[in-house]
């Protein structure tokens, strides 16, 4: 592919979903990018938003920001691909797999920024 300048597009499922994808030449490897399907582009004039943001919500927003803007992003880490790992070693183990808790229920979003804003201000 690297040296004809060619791509391969491809289907690929993810989570129980068909998506296209456009596989090519990187570095070396080969590299997976997922596309959209022509149904799934919105036009921009459907993307604009009437909603209204209250001045609350801004300024609410505005303290998040400006509290979170030093993160520390080797501080973070996937716990998606830790829970598939550890699923991956108990099953290559035989060992039993555990049962998924219940479903956590909605969370309130501005009670939840409230919170946060109050965790990062103490600090």
């Amino acid at each position: 592919m690297a040296r004809h300048g060619t791509v391969a597009v491809a289907k690929v499922t993810l989570r129980t979903r068909e998506r296209l994808a456009v596989i090519r030449p990187r570095h070396g490897m080969l590299v997976l990018h997922t596309l959209l399907w022509p149904e799934e582009i919105r036009e921009p004039d459907d993307l604009s938003s009437n909603a209204p943001v209250t001045d609350r919500e801004l300024e609410l927003a505005e303290l998040l920001m400006d509290e979170l803007a030093g993160v520390d992003i080797a501080a973070l880490h996937d716990d998606y691909a830790a829970a598939l790992e550890q699923l991956v070693a108990a099953k290559m183990t035989g060992a039993g797999l555990e049962e998924p808790e219940e479903p956590v229920p909605a969370v309130d979003l501005m009670a939840a920024l409230e919170a946060s804003i109050r965790a990062a201000n103490k600090r």
